[in-house]
């Protein structure tokens, strides 16, 4: 089924156009109850194999490009924290509705056990989530843990309950030094690891620098668990440089252990370089804080993978949410060139710092140098 065809079991004007829509208002109106009788009535009825099939594409056609949605809106300043928090929670419901409508017609585990886990520090568990439930009406075993889940805690799952595979989950880049100890961790049991999610970089490309096996997406994950992963070798857990020799320089250590007093002194610079900020609220001097603790991490863990792109995005995300809050992007420039200041005797974190401000100059469509 494409989009505009109509669902199983549904009035044939009703599309999957207009169940994405009645899904969307759901959320944004707070309506739990009209969301998952949506996707309990977009799952419909029928023969086991058809519920599965349709259940899938519930999951992957309505609730994942809803979720996505949440998230653009949010960066759009179309919706607000507590709105993006409300259609979370109920999406999140939605996915239960559809896997407690699709139990049913399951036949028994055919095809083994996996473990999907968010890597720990990871919050965004619904992506994880939808991979769980997309791996299950395809006849696997889930061991699902959720979110933010402990490294030491998720080995001491794999000894209780031997895995085919670990799925570990991340959306956040800054989590990519805590995947890297999760994926060399679990390898140690001689289990192998898919990772997913958008911290892993276009094409899985920090999973790959780390060991790791990737799929962009649940049917992806399915097909590379139904060829078989090579089980890993097992050993004593590598140390980080080995993947990633650049480490060896120890730029990325130094300057992680004196990020509190980077963050410290950066506020202090910024406030003096940039005037409104003296006139700040509490609440707004805290955010400012926070903006620059994220900046801070963020250039971390740049250095971790010495992967400049990481950073001038992450730069450029938050140029875009501050300009769609009323805040010039230019007012990032002060933390850059503060952080470029006090790191100026690290030739890497400087390399990237002066990409990041050059890209924040740069005039960009509708946007004025």
């Amino acid at each position: 089924m494409t989009t505009g065809e109509t669902t199983a079991g549904a009035p044939a004007a009703l599309t999957y156009d207009d169940l994405r829509e009645q899904l969307w208002r759901a959320l944004i109106d707070c309506d739990a109850t009209h969301a998952v009788a949506l996707v309990r009535f977009a799952v419909g009825e029928g023969e086991p194999a058809q519920v599965t099939a349709v259940a899938e594409r519930v999951l992957l056609e309505l609730i994942a490009p809803a979720q996505e949605r949440i998230g653009v809106e949010w960066a759009a300043n179309r919706i607000t924290v507590a709105q993006e928090h409300a259609a979370t929670a109920i999406n999140e419901r939605c996915v239960s509705a559809v896997a407690d409508a699709a139990a049913p017609s399951l036949a028994g585990p055919t095809r083994g056990r996996v473990t999907v886990a968010c890597v720990d520090g990871e919050w965004h568990a619904l992506p994880a989530r939808l991979v769980a439930e997309v791996l299950r009406l395809r006849g696997w075993s889930v061991d699902y843990l959720g979110a933010q889940v402990p490294t030491e805690h998720l080995i001491a799952h794999l000894h209780q309950r031997p895995s085919d595979a670990v799925l570990l989950s991340s959306s956040i880049p800054s989590h990519l030094p805590t995947a890297h100890t999760a994926i060399s961790s679990c390898q140690t049991t001689g289990t192998p690891v898919l990772a997913g999610g958008a911290a892993f970089g276009r094409q899985g490309r920090y999973a790959h620098r780390m060991q790791a096996a990737w799929a962009p997406d649940a049917v992806g994950a399915h097909l590379l668990l139904e060829q078989g992963l090579e089980r890993p070798t097992v050993d004593a857990a590598r140390l980080p440089d080995l993947d990633l020799p650049h480490l060896s320089d120890q730029e990325y250590t130094l300057v992680r252990q004196t990020k509190r007093q980077l963050v410290k002194q950066t506020l202090a610079d910024v406030e003096d370089a940039y005037p409104p900020m003296r006139s700040y609220s509490e609440p707004q001097r805290e955010r400012t804080a926070e903006d620059i603790d994220h900046i801070v991490t963020f250039l971390v863990t740049a250095l971790y993978v010495d992967d400049a792109e990481l950073f001038t995005t992450f730069i450029a995300w938050t140029a875009g949410i501050l300009d769609a809050r009323g805040v010039p992007p230019q007012s990032l420039l002060p933390a850059l060139d503060s952080l470029l200041h006090q790191l100026k005797d690290f030739p890497r974190a400087t390399g990237i710092l002066t990409g990041a401000r050059k890209a924040l100059t740069v005039p960009g469509p509708g946007r004025a140098a």
